[in-house]
């Protein structure tokens, strides 16, 4: 199976196959993006490049913090980057090593001037939350037994998301959940993946109407 990364034009990278925390996130992509480019969009698979080729943490992360970012007013981007959470937390679920996409997914192209005002937005917040609110905690929930629980949980986050996807402002919840999965991978702190396993309940109280 080739790798998710096989196709991917090759940037540099300063530590992307190892980020800590959110803050290290976005400084791989802040390095390795160039936001001043003529071209009005970014390769997701760049993207994915940029902060992590074999990590799931960071890659979760990402794909959370788009589903939580304006982009989502695109038509179908809620649904289309669900599809790609579930996808990777599917392989992830199974034990697979290193993630893989489909090269019509990887040559999905998100809006570099929004993508790079969000992250902007979002500097100070993540700048509070690794200083003050993650570490390493709870590690156990980051060993394998674990770790397949959890993807589960991610998948269950992305499927629901589909239906509330019908109810304005409603996929940010799942979408948040995402974001706490990528940052409990990432970190290794068990706290934010048990409360991403909360918001992830969260969510399915909100879609019971949509689905019962």
């Amino acid at each position: 199976m080739t790798s998710v990364f096989a196709s991917l034009t090759t940037v540099p990278h300063r530590n992307a196959a190892h980020p800590d925390g959110l803050a290290d996130v976005f400084d791989e992509l802040a390095y390795n993006i160039n936001r001043d480019s003529d071209l009005s969009g970014i390769r997701l698979g760049v993207l994915l490049s940029a902060v992590g080729r074999r990590s799931y943490g960071p890659l979760l992360l990402l794909v959370g913090l788009i589903a939580i970012s304006p982009l989502t007013i695109l038509p179908f981007t809620t649904s289309i980057v669900a599809a790609i959470t579930l996808l990777i937390a599917g392989q992830m679920a199974l034990g697979l090593k290193r993630p893989w996409l489909p090269k019509r997914v990887l040559d999905i192209r998100v809006p570099r001037r929004p993508f790079f005002a969000f992250l902007d937005r979002a500097r100070p917040a993540v700048e509070r939350v690794d200083g003050v609110l993650l570490r390493e905690r709870w590690t156990f929930m980051t060993v394998p037994l674990f770790v397949n629980a959890v993807a589960l949980c991610v998948c269950a986050a992305a499927l629901i998301t589909f239906p509330l996807s019908l109810i304005p402002f409603a996929p940010f919840a799942p979408g948040l959940a995402i974001v706490l999965f990528g940052l409990g991978m990432t970190a290794r702190d068990g706290l934010w993946l048990t409360i991403g396993i909360l918001f992830t309940i969260g969510a399915f109280w909100l879609a019971a109407p949509l689905l019962f």
